[in-house]
C-alpha cells in the first residue's frame, strides 16, 4: 500500500471517530429540542401526543366542568330563593286538660311534646303562623279552661322553639281575663321574644289605626292582618277601645289599602264563622267578599274547631283569592259527649308557596292542606301527628274514644274527604 492510500485510510478512520464523538454529543440535544417543539405545539394546538399529558388536560377540562357546574347550582339557588313558603296551624285551644299536660314535677309547664311530632313542617317554613286560642295571661291570673281561658306563658315559650314568627291574637277569647289578661299577654311577648310578631291586639289608638305588619324574605314582602267577629260580649275597656281588632268594614278597607301600598302580598287571617260546622256560612261568604274587592291575596281562618273547605274565588280579570274558611283546631281536651268529636280532632296545617312571576307579580305557586289529628294518650299526654302517620292502633289507644265511640282513623280520613276531597 502506498503513502498516499495509506493517508486515506488514516483520514477516512479519524473522521469516523469524529461522527461518532459527534453524536454522542447532539442526539441529547435534538431530543430536548424535538421535546421542547412538542410542548409548543401542543400548547397551541390543544392537543396531546401522549397518554400523560391526556390525562392532565382530562383533569383540567374537569375542573372547568365543575366550575360551570357550581356556577349553574349556584345561579338555580338563587332562582330558588324567588320563593317563600307559609305555614299555619289552627286553633291552640288549650282546655285544662291541654294545660295540665304541660306541668313538671316542680310546678312549671313545658308543653314542647305539643308540637314534637309535627314541628318539621313548621321548622322548614320560611314564615309559620299559629292562632293562640287563649290568651295567654300566665299564673297571676289563674290558669283557667272553658268558657274564661287563661294559659300558661310557658306555651307562648313552645310556640317559639316549635318555630312559630307570627301568633295570633284576635279571637273571641282575646279579653276572657280582661284587660289584665292582654297587657300580660303583650308583656310577655314584648319582654322575651321581641322578634316575634304577635297580631291582633294593641298596645295604643296610634298601633292599631297605623301599625301593618309586613314580613320580608328573599324579596317578597307579606302583610299580614288578623280581626275577630267578637269578643263572646265581652267589651273592650273604655279606656282602651284599641285592645282588639274586630271585623269592621272600614277598618278593613283602611288596613288592607294600606298593606298593598307597602307590601307585595297580602294575607288576613280572620276569626269567624260557626262552631262544629264542616261548611262556610253566610257571613264568612260576605267577608270573603269584601277581602276579595279590598284586593287581599290569601284568607286562612280559624274558629269553627273544625276544618272547612278551601277555595279559590277568582274574577273575570283573572284575580285571584285563595280562602282556607277553617283550618280548625290544632289541639284541643274537650269534654263535650256530643257524636261530632271526631270533627273537632281533625285540623289541618294550611301549606302555601308563593314566588315572584315573570312579570313582577307575587303569587301562589302551590298550596295544600296537611291534615292533623289532636291525641291524648293515657297519662293525659297531648300531642299531634298528621294524619298520614296516624295508625288504627294510635287512633284505638285516644281516648277521645271514652266520650265518642265512633272516633277511628276511617273516621278522620271521612272527614278530610269529606271537606277537602280525596
Amino acid at each position: 500500500m502506498g503513502k498516499k492510500e495509506a493517508k486515506k485510510l488514516i483520514g477516512i478512520f479519524i473522521g469516523g471517530i469524529v461522527l461518532i464523538i459527534g453524536a454522542i454529543f447532539l442526539i441529547p440535544f435534538l431530543m430536548q429540542n424535538n421535546e421542547d417543539t412538542k410542548e409548543v405545539w401542543e400548547r397551541e394546538s390543544g392537543i396531546s401526543s401522549n397518554t400523560e399529558n391526556s390525562e392532565i388536560v382530562k383533569a383540567e377540562d374537569t375542573e372547568i366542568n365543575e366550575t360551570e357546574s357550581t356556577e349553574f347550582q349556584e345561579t338555580e339557588s338563587e332562582e330558588e330563593d324567588n320563593s317563600l313558603r307559609i305555614v299555619m296551624v289552627g286553633d291552640m285551644l288549650m282546655h285544662m286538660k291541654v294545660v295540665n299536660s304541660g306541668k313538671q314535677e316542680d310546678g312549671t309547664y313545658n308543653f314542647d311534646h305539643l308540637f314534637e311530632n309535627v314541628k318539621d313542617t313548621i321548622e322548614e317554613a320560611d314564615l309559620a303562623i299559629v292562632n293562640q286560642e287563649t290568651i295567654l295571661g300566665g299564673e297571676e291570673l289563674g290558669y283557667s279552661g272553658y268558657p274564661s281561658f287563661n294559659s300558661p306563658t310557658e306555651l307562648g315559650d313552645a310556640e317559639v322553639k316549635a318555630g312559630f314568627d307570627v301568633i295570633l291574637h284576635a279571637t273571641n277569647h282575646a279579653l276572657d281575663k280582661k284587660k289584665n289578661g292582654v297587657m300580660n299577654c303583650m308583656e310577655f311577648w314584648d319582654t322575651n321574644y321581641p322578634d316575634i310578631e304577635y297580631l291582633g291586639i294593641n298596645k295604643s289608638q296610634q298601633e292599631q289605626d297605623e301599625d301593618i305588619y309586613v314580613y320580608e324574605e328573599n324579596g317578597i314582602k307579606i302583610a299580614i292582618l288578623n280581626y275577630t267577629y267578637g269578643t263572646n260580649g265581652i267589651k273592650t275597656p273604655s279606656d282602651m277601645p284599641y285592645l282588639v281588632n274586630y271585623l269592621k268594614e272600614d277598618k278593613i278597607r283602611a288596613d288592607v289599602e294600606k298593606a298593598e301600598s307597602i307590601a307585595d302580598f297580602t294575607i288576613v287571617c280572620p276569626h269567624w264563622g260557626t262552631e262544629y260546622r264542616l261548611e262556610s256560612d253566610a257571613k264568612q261568604e260576605k267577608w270573603t267578599k269584601l277581602f276579595f274587592e279590598c284586593g287581599v291575596d290569601l284568607v286562612i281562618g280559624t274558629h269553627p274547631h273544625v276544618i272547612e273547605p278551601v277555595e279559590w274565588i277568582t274574577d273575570e280579570q283573572g284575580n285571584g283569592m285563595l280562602v282556607y274558611y277553617s283550618i280548625g283546631n290544632f289541639v284541643n281536651g274537650t269534654s263535650s259527649t256530643k257524636g261530632d268529636l271526631t270533627h273537632r280532632m281533625v285540623g289541618g296545617i294550611a301549606d302555601v308557596t308563593l314566588e315572584r312571576n315573570e312579570s313582577g307579580e307575587v303569587v301562589i305557586a302551590d298550596y295544600d292542606a296537611i291534615p292533623i289529628v289532636s291525641h291524648v294518650a293515657e297519662g293525659k299526654e297531648f300531642t299531634v301527628y298528621y294524619l298520614s302517620d296516624y295508625t288504627s292502633e294510635l287512633a284505638e289507644e285516644n281516648l277521645i274514644n271514652l266520650q265518642d265511640a265512633d272516633f277511628s282513623l276511617e273516621e278522620c280520613n271521612k272527614v278530610v274527604d269529606q271537606v277537602w276531597g280525596e
